[in-house]
């Protein structure tokens, strides 16, 4: 969680989003209270929330050199030093407001004085109270707004910290749900802190409703963009009166939108070392455990490593593709051997080439090269670990399905195929090949099938039918049991959507459980607008020309296998850049200013027909031209990564409400250098497919019991 290291070279107005957040929290709050404070040390109390603001900007290194010796926990037992000066850095909640009284008032106060900053803007109420106990009042030094409450977990990124902001706002049970509210309300709040730390007052675009007519009644889900701007908007007219110059016309973008644009992102594999390692390894955040050799080299020890900025290996491979950071790793390790003498010795001794293990030994013997080597060793290890999982669960197969269906190279025989061939693949990999399947059919997932669902699968695995004919039992509306026979017959039933997303289902062999997450991804799909208003009428013909999700994007043809795919949040900030936000879809809180027009050019966006005229790639072979710069290449991110940002435009924030992917993260990086803006994403989380798939199943309410089948 610590500061990019180049970061500390933007100076001015024109420094980069983390580091002012950095500045402010350093400067503003704890270096400011030098000026009345006698206490050459303090102490510094934070909530559990706060202190992750905290931690994702700022290292304790930078915490100790503003005169911080102790950071405490507000919630926790303290010892009194009444002797030194206190700095309270909390959320402005009524308990909190509860332990700081507790702290400071009566004869024997904690601390000397304290100095209070809110991350967010306090409410009358709590003030007052504060002002209540004439004891506590001569104590306090200082009692500011921060407006700064969110986690900074990029240097173009930060989110909300509302991990279940899926079920809280799009569950079919979020209608009258005070956690509702509650969740847009502080959501707003936060999102609003951003433009107070950046001292940026936004033109605040947000997605709307789609309804199918003048009829069709528009649920709360449907509104949470709107709702969220507004929100958003109201901080904001606060904002312009109560924070000293703070701007009063637009200064940049602000585009809100949500998880529907893009229900594929959170669930396809992406190839880059990022995203591979969080979606693969078994890591704890930004923590990866290895293994190295003990001090008496008996035997290994674990040892948590931080996958951040400050580790210059992962900030230039993070945004590579798994088989470039791999090449690149190898090209290291052989650089480093034919510079460095005591590799070259180990080797001739051993002779054979220096595995990992041997890396780590020589960082116990060569103390001076123990940091270049620890890096090193550490990404090749993981590299390595990468490598196997993707030749283990044959990866490349299940990514080459997954781009194929995207792109519409295949449909429903080539996933039956698939299912009935490759019979080593997971069950997990299994769950996401038919979330993608539903996220591009999602007229076949509407709400009482899905209900229907849920049952026959509970019924497959009661009843032990056979794959290819089995009978199974659908509650009717009216509570009316009836039975009906069906067997995928390719010639008989192509005609019939119901009969293959069944058998589909049962072929790939998912839980109750697992068909909870793909039946709740019809809570992320806005109304049908070209759905028939009678009865299902919809035909499912294999034979139909298959229709593509995504459009191939010119100038990128030369990427590495299995990189094809790429969210549609990358469009959207293009569209946005340019002033092109479709008028039906998008709509603006306020009007722009006539500087808004003004905008930097940038190649277009190419208008291509919806279906792919690029072959489709057999996946046999990583290669691409390595002279080749498409943004997404390590070289590129390195040789953009010290951009002066006084060159750039105005900046350009997006919020995902429901979750942000590594996808879109590394997508604000690239485009960061095409645009020439910096690009900031924020979102209520960020999510690994692991994580998105859980949350989706907390969406409902209960589990499905057998009482539910009603048989």
């Amino acid at each position: 969680m610590s500061l990019d290291s180049d970061a500390s070279s933007q100076g001015g107005d024109h420094r980069g989003f983390r580091q002012i957040t950095r500045d402010r929290l350093l400067f503003e709050m704890l270096r400011s209270t030098r000026k009345d404070s006698k206490s050459t040390w303090k102490v510094l109390i934070m909530d559990k929330f706060t202190v992750k603001i905290m931690s994702y900007a700022c290292k304790m290194a930078d915490i100790t050199e503003e005169g911080v010796s102790l950071v405490e926990d507000l919630y926790k037992r303290r010892q009194p030093l009444p002797s030194l000066d206190a700095i309270y850095f909390i959320q402005p909640t009524k308990e909190n407001i509860v332990m700081f009284l507790s702290d400071m008032s009566g004869r024997s106060p904690l601390y000397k004085k304290a100095y209070v900053f809110f991350s967010s803007p306090v409410h009358k109420e709590l003030v007052a109270q504060i002002k209540k106990d004439s004891s506590v009042l001569p104590r306090i030094g200082a009692l500011s707004e921060m407006n700064l409450e969110y986690f900074a977990i990029d240097s173009q990124g930060f989110i909300t910290d509302h991990e279940r902001a899926l079920e809280e706002l799009f569950s079919e049970n979020a209608e009258g749900s005070h956690k509702y509210n509650a969740c847009l309300n502080t959501m707003a709040t936060r999102i609003s802190t951003v433009f107070a730390s950046m001292r940026e007052f936004p033109r605040v675009h947000y997605r709307v409703a789609k309804t199918i007519d003048a009829s069709t009644m528009t649920t709360l889900r449907d509104l949470v963009p709107t709702k969220l701007a507004a929100g958003v908007w109201n901080c904001l007219m606060k904002y312009k009166t109560t924070i000293p110059e703070f701007p009063q016309t637009e200064t940049c973008e602000l585009l809100i939108v949500d998880r529907s644009i893009d229900q594929i992102a959170p669930i396809i594999h992406e190839w880059t070392y990022d995203a591979m390692c969080h979606d693969l390894l078994c890591m704890d955040g930004n923590k990866y455990v290895q293994e190295v050799p003990s001090k008496n080299g008996s035997a290994t020890e674990k040892k948590e490593v931080l996958l951040e900025d400050h580790d210059p290996v992962w900030l230039e491979l993070r945004h590579a593709h798994i088989a470039d950071a791999s090449e690149r790793l190898h090209d290291k390790m052989t650089n480093f051997i034919s510079k460095n003498k005591a590799a070259q010795l180990h080797q001739s001794r051993t002779g054979g080439e220096l595995s990992t293990r041997d890396l780590q030994k020589m960082v116990q013997a060569l103390p001076q090269y123990s940091d270049q080597i620890e890096k090193l060793s550490l990404h090749v290890e993981i590299a390595g670990k990468l490598n196997n999982i993707i030749r283990e669960q044959c990866l490349r197969d299940v990514g080459q399905l997954e781009q194929d269906l995207v792109f519409g190279d295949a449909g429903t025989k080539e996933l039956i195929n698939f299912l009935r061939t490759q019979l080593g693949t997971s069950r997990e990999n299994k769950l996401r090949l038919l979330m993608i399947y539903a996220a591009l059919n999602p007229e076949k997932f509407e709400s009482d099938k899905g209900a229907k669902l849920m049952q026959v699968n509970l019924l497959f695995k009661i009843l032990l039918v056979h794959v290819k004919t089995f009978t199974f039992i659908l509650t009717c509306a009216n509570n009316c049991c009836s039975f009906h026979s069906v067997t995928w017959d390719q010639s008989k039933d192509e005609d019939n959507p119901t009969n293959i997303y069944f058998f589909i289902a049962e072929l790939a062999g998912l839980s109750a459980d697992d068909m909870v997450a793909v039946n709740n991804m019809r809570c992320l799909c806005g109304p049908d607008t070209k759905k028939s208003s009678g009865g299902f009428t919809l035909k499912f013909d294999v034979h139909k020309k298959k229709h593509s999700h995504r459009k191939d994007r010119t100038g990128e043809e030369s990427a590495w296998a299995l990189s094809r795919f790429y969210p549609i949040l990358e469009e959207l900030i293009e569209k946005l850049s340019k002033g092109e936000l479709p008028k039906d879809e998008y709509n603006c809180m306020n009007d722009p200013s006539p500087s808004a027009h003004v905008l930097p050019t940038s190649s277009s966006v190419r208008t291509s027909p919806a279906h792919s005229m690029r072959s489709r790639r057999t996946g046999g072979t990583w290669a691409r031209p390595r002279g080749s710069d498409d943004g997404y290449s390590s070289d590129s991110v390195l040789k953009h990564a010290s951009s002066d940002f006084k060159k750039f435009g105005q900046r350009i924030f997006v919020f995902v409400i429901g979750g942000a992917t590594r996808s879109e993260l590394r997508t604000v990086h690239k485009l960061s250098s095409k645009l020439k803006r910096e690009i900031i994403l924020g979102s209520s989380s960020l999510d690994d497919p692991p994580q998105f798939i859980t949350k989706l199943k907390l969406m409902s309410a209960a589990e499905l019991t057998l009482d539910d089948l009603q048989i």
